[in-house]
């Protein structure tokens, strides 16, 4: 997969245009969401619906096939109300990649059920905790092949743009959208493709042994994409007394594991 023109070129691609789009852009961050409905086809009549006023530059198929909507150097309206950090209506800074999937579902019996009605079994559903609430629910399970398009995707997009957020729609429109979900690891994909290796930031691996767990000793500690204070925050602030999984040190900074996975300055984290 390349990109040409602002194209993507290879195998298991298509390009449908769609009239739902804006001027020019000139991208930094790409903006992951789900559609919320049955498949491909009808997440694409709907953005391609000019009454519709809303589109994306991507459609990921359940087989990680690629429809290119709108080309990346073009907006698309796919953010909406948006902000992050001290910028808003990110439509004018992103590229959106809209994977198919049902999202939210409710257990009836032996099935779990989507808001359109579709039943799933228990094989395509993930239990756990969105990052904006606190119970966990029942949330329609991502392919393979789909997170697998996706970190290629962003790769190339940023190596192709020089872009530095991946964000989810959930982390710009809180309480708004909820996509793509605590099924899709968008803490782990951004980490992968962003976040420095200690290598990276030091120059070596540093030495010694790290603490398995730790707690949070500052009234609210910020959770980033890196180990450095110009890395993107990916979810709440972590509060005081909050127990840590720590993964990995970079300098004055871990990596911890708690409902996210992201970076901490370690000054603010006491050994448990």
């Amino acid at each position: 997969m390349k990109i040409f023109n602002h194209r993507l070129e290879g195998e298991n691609l298509k390009i449908q245009g769609s009239p739902n789009r804006g001027g020019p852009l000139k991208p930094d961050t790409v903006v992951v969401h789900y559609t919320a409905s049955p498949s491909a086809e009808s997440a694409i009549r709907t953005l391609c619906d000019p009454g519709r006023k809303a589109s994306a530059h991507v459609v990921i198929d359940f087989d990680g096939s690629i429809t290119q909507l709108v080309p990346f150097n073009i907006i698309s309206w796919h953010a909406g109300k948006s902000r992050h950090e001290d910028r808003v209506g990110l439509n004018k800074y992103s590229i959106g990649i809209e994977i198919v999937n049902a999202g939210k579902l409710v257990k009836s019996g032996s099935n779990y059920v989507s808001w359109f009605g579709k039943k799933f079994p228990a094989e395509d559903v993930f239990y756990g905790i969105h990052r904006n609430e606190e119970i966990a629910a029942y949330w329609h399970q991502y392919t393979q092949e789909q997170i697998a398009t996706v970190e290629e995707l962003c790769s190339l997009l940023i190596a192709e743009y020089n872009m530095f957020h991946i964000l989810g729609h959930e982390e710009i429109s809180p309480g708004r959208k909820i996509d793509p979900g605590p099924a899709f690891p968008l803490d782990k994909l951004r980490n992968r493709i962003l976040a420095l290796s200690p290598r990276d930031e030091e120059g070596e691996e540093e030495p010694g042994e790290i603490p398995a767990e730790g707690l949070v000793t500052a009234s609210k500690l910020n959770i980033r994409s890196g180990p450095t204070t110009a890395h993107i925050k990916v979810a709440r602030a972590l509060p005081k007394g909050k127990k840590v999984k720590i993964l990995q040190k970079s300098g004055d900074w871990y990596r911890v594991s708690t409902n996210v996975e992201g970076w901490v300055s370690g000054q603010y984290i006491e050994e448990a």
